[in-house]
């Protein structure tokens, strides 16, 4: 039995479905912009908040951290649709959201160090403080980056 031909403008318009929902897809995995800095400002509070050394600070700061993270993960998966697409991702996304997320560890250890050694207060806060402003700077051009990588992934093939 043959295989019903299919017209290259049929063709054309079930690429241009499938790229379009590929499209859709790539968007809706994406965080929203404010995102960065709503993160960055709960990580900030928990840290001044540990470094208090009080421990009904310490415990509030601790269940504020928890709800306030818990609310904002629910709020960007249930309006954004995030949602891991490895598949879209790739090993090159992979291991660009591994690369961001260590350095941005390292800048803060360092940067919390520094702020000990040169005897400054509060010095773990303030490596939380310079990650969170790193953050708030480089999450949209991530996005971006990521963006384009599963943009540019092949239909149906691996990359």
């Amino acid at each position: 039995m043959s295989e019903p031909a299919i017209s290259p403008a049929a063709a054309t318009d079930a690429l241009a479905e499938i790229r379009a929902r590929r499209e859709q897809a790539v968007t809706a995995t994406l965080v929203p912009a404010w995102y960065w800095p709503t993160l960055g400002g709960l990580i900030v509070a928990f840290t001044a908040a540990v470094e208090t050394d009080r421990p009904w600070v310490v415990a509030v700061g601790s269940v504020g951290y928890a709800l306030g993270l818990g609310a904002l993960v629910a709020w960007v998966v249930r309006r954004h649709r995030a949602q891991v697409r490895t598949a879209l991702l790739g090993v090159r996304g992979v291991a660009a959201i591994m690369v961001y997320v260590l350095c941005l560890i390292a800048l803060g250890l360092v940067t919390g160090f520094a702020a000990e050694s040169a005897g400054l207060d509060w010095p773990a806060t303030l490596g939380a403080a310079v990650t969170a402003g790193a953050m708030t700077a480089t999450g949209r051009p991530l996005m971006a980056y990521l963006r384009r990588l599963m943009s540019a992934r092949p239909i149906g093939g691996r990359r």
